[in-house]
């Protein structure tokens, strides 16, 4: 039979999930950590009703608000309306799909921080996005990050409950019934590379078919750990096979306008400035959004009439802008090139009937609860220690 019919859903296998953070203001966010900088520091030289103006207050913070630190950083507790010092240094997030931008990672400046995905952000961690799927896409838009996820709309499902590496997120006995099956015991990075590999869209979510024969495990994990490599992108870089690299052929202009792709040419014009060899299976590259090269052009150039604290920006293109293209064009090739078409069947299925028949599921209340993570007091509002 389809092994849609019984596969389990991905919200059964990783059964804590958690919605993105929220930043209800867009200039505590940016491509360019400097502006970020530049920002903070025009918002403190305001003062009284202009600094509470500028902040760009909402139902759910003003610059009076009274808020703990965000969990692993640094930042002040004092009602913003009086804060003073240096801004936080900005940290990296996944803003958009494939789109890494930089935050202020400051609990006064955000909405809704989701601290318990702030907690168990560490270099083990690994969060799985969750995406609306692109019109017509065969596989689910499922991706993968080390940084803090922005993403919007999604839900995120962190690999593991507890820091360093530590309670995978994962149904309670599921990879020791997995190890029965397969012959052999896999880890939890294995379970998300056959997750990135195999899931499927279904109506109420992705669905994950699981197998019990070791062969075609071990080809879908290879796959996925692949697909999860580039994702990341930790480590060393990526590079497109035989010898090909895009490389600047033209000079962008200082303040790029205008994206556009030339499929003769395999070239990428911004403005009469032109990036080749491109990939055309990078540029045709969507997430449920769109193209994902248009949308990361679009953050950086547009649009115009910014006011208030984001208008504050870089005065020219940083070539910081100019390697990261380069690099994203190779990642969407290269995961382009690697997609597979899942098939219709996989041998030996295991299917969540029998997950269920052997306990594994429906897994515990309290496995979709986050765990207790705290092994130190986290700093609160006006300095007092928060009682959580």
């Amino acid at each position: 039979m389809p092994y849609d019919d019984d596969a389990p859903p991905l919200a059964d296998l990783m059964p804590w999930s958690v919605a993105p953070p929220r930043l209800g203001r867009g200039w505590p966010t940016a491509p360019d950590d400097a502006c970020l900088r530049a920002r903070w520091e025009a918002l403190l030289r305001a003062a009284g009703a202009e600094r509470a103006a500028l902040f760009e207050p909402t139902r759910a913070r003003t610059a009076y608000s009274a808020v703990g630190q965000l969990p692993g950083r640094p930042g002040g507790t004092e009602k913003l309306i009086r804060a003073s010092g240096p801004c936080p240094e900005p940290v990296r997030v996944l803003a958009a799909p494939f789109d890494e931008r930089w935050l202020i990672p400051d609990h006064r400046l955000i909405d809704a921080a989701r601290p318990e995905l702030w907690r168990v952000a560490d270099a083990r961690q690994v969060f799985v996005v969750e995406t609306p799927a692109a019109p017509g896409a065969g596989q689910p838009p499922l991706l993968a990050t080390s940084l803090v996820p922005l993403v919007r709309p999604a839900r995120i499902r962190p690999l593991y409950r507890r820091p360093a590496g530590r309670e995978p997120n994962l149904a309670p006995g599921l990879l020791e019934h997995l190890a029965a099956r397969l012959g052999h015991a896999p880890a939890p990075e294995d379970l998300l590379a056959w997750t990135l590999t195999a899931a499927r869209p279904a109506p109420d979510g992705p669905v994950v078919p699981l197998t019990g024969d070791a062969e075609r495990w071990a080809a879908g994990v290879a796959a996925g750990r692949r697909a999860l490599w580039l994702m990341r992108r930790d480590g060393e870089r990526p590079k497109l096979p035989g010898g090909r690299r895009p490389y600047v052929r033209a000079p962008l202009p200082p303040r790029p306008l205008a994206l556009r792709y030339d499929r003769d040419e395999e070239a990428l014009y911004l403005d009469e400035g032109r990036v080749s060899p491109v990939p055309a299976a990078a540029w045709d590259f969507e997430t449920g959004s769109g193209r994902v090269l248009e949308q990361w052009f679009a953050a950086r150039t547009g649009p115009a009439g910014a006011d208030g604290l984001a208008a504050i920006g870089p005065a020219a293109w940083p070539q910081a802008w100019t390697s990261e293209l380069l690099e994203l064009i190779t990642v969407l090739a290269l995961l382009a090139e690697a997609r597979p078409e899942p098939p219709q069947a996989v041998p030996d299925p295991v299917g969540a009937a029998e997950l269920r028949a052997a306990g594994v599921l429906p897994a515990p209340e309290s496995a979709r609860r986050p765990a207790t993570v705290l092994d130190h007091q986290e700093e609160g509002p006006e300095g007092q220690f928060a009682l959580i």
